[in-house]
């Protein structure tokens, strides 16, 4: 067996191993099935997000989409007048 050495925040690692518990898993178990996953699928075996759940790839197009609309979009006075554009009166 090979031994691996990671750094984390002790709170996550206590997080972490109060779920496994009740998930019947120690630490070195879980990390060693996501190992074997890692492998298995050739990729990370599960999505990454950001803390506001979206991809990172998702995230970042929204984000050049509201910066483009911010120096392009039309602006509006109101919100009556936003609507009235929106049904072409």
């Amino acid at each position: 067996m090979a031994t691996i050495q990671i750094r984390t925040n002790p709170k996550t690692k206590k997080d972490a191993q109060k779920v496994l518990s009740k998930l019947g898993l120690d630490l070195s178990t879980a990390i060693n099935v996501y190992l074997v996953q890692i492998v298995a699928t050739q990729s990370i075996p599960f999505q990454i997000v950001t803390e506001n759940g979206y991809t990172p790839a998702a995230e970042q197009k929204m984000l050049k989409e509201a910066a483009w609309a911010m120096k392009y979009g039309k602006r509006y006075a109101s919100s009556k007048e936003m609507h009235d554009d929106i049904l072409g009166k």
